[in-house]
């Protein structure tokens, strides 16, 4: 790891310490055995971002924006508690691998999976990654980021398949479908000859936190049958945001 981003995690953690009380650049050059002039670069750069703040006497102390983060990881990860009963009704509403995502930069990482019972099915290892753009729960949460988002993120997008859409306004298209369909599909984009449907979760204060998915091959995910599987997975999505605490904004 970059020695400059450990010495800005250092600085941060140690002004993070439960005492509560905002440090000065002194105490923390102290404790961390850096320089005056390395911790104020620090401060300076964390205060910029936003995780930290200057009290008129020159002492620094966390901002909450940390809480906000830790909120949102403790939410990621407690969406597998109340995920599991949905994503066994979903297997057996569909008969197919069902897995459960959360977005990190512009790719997906499968936190949870329930496998499918049939001979022939997809496989998805927890804990892989995949890219956000070519896999349906990736653009499920996409098309609910906030703006920018997706152009900060597409740069590196490439074609994994043929059947990958790989271009900035190519996405923008799929992603206002998605919101208009309310559920993502995936047709042989990230691996050939495998598909998905898979909708946003969505927390108490209506961010998205994770994405609920089925996939299975195309021999039997054709595109009419995901047509088919896209309210199933939508209704089962909006079981689990309603357990989580999503109440959707009133209609007119």
């Amino acid at each position: 790891m970059d020695k400059t981003l450990l010495k800005g995690l250092a600085v941060l953690e140690a002004v993070a310490e439960k005492t509560g009380k905002p440090r000065t650049i002194e105490e923390l050059a102290r404790q961390l055995q850096l320089t005056r002039s390395t911790v104020h670069r620090t401060l300076q750069t964390l205060a910029h971002a936003g995780y930290l703040a200057q009290e008129g006497s020159g002492s620094y102390y966390t901002t909450m924006k940390l809480f906000e983060i830790g909120a949102s990881q403790l939410q990621r990860f407690d969406v597998r508690r109340f995920a599991q009963p949905v994503m066994q009704a979903l297997q057996e509403d569909t008969g197919e691998n069902v897995h459960l995502s959360v977005l990190e930069a512009f790719s997906v990482i499968y936190i949870d999976k329930i496998e499918s019972e049939q001979a022939v099915r997809s496989f998805t290892a927890i804990g892989a990654r995949a890219p956000a753009y070519a896999v349906a729960t990736g653009k499920a949460m996409l098309a609910h980021q906030p703006e920018g988002y997706v152009e900060r993120h597409a740069v590196d997008m490439k074609a994994h398949t043929p059947l990958t859409v790989h271009t900035l306004e190519g996405l923008r298209e799929i992603l206002r479908a998605v919101r208009r369909d309310g559920y993502a599909t995936n047709q042989g984009e990230w691996r050939e000859g495998v598909g998905g449907c898979a909708v946003p979760v969505f927390d108490s204060n209506g961010r998205v936190i994770a994405s609920l998915g089925v996939s299975g091959p195309l021999t039997r995910l054709s595109r009419e049958r995901l047509q088919e599987l896209g309210p199933i997975v939508r209704r089962r999505g909006e079981e689990l945001s309603a357990a989580i605490g999503y109440r959707p904004p009133a209609a007119g």
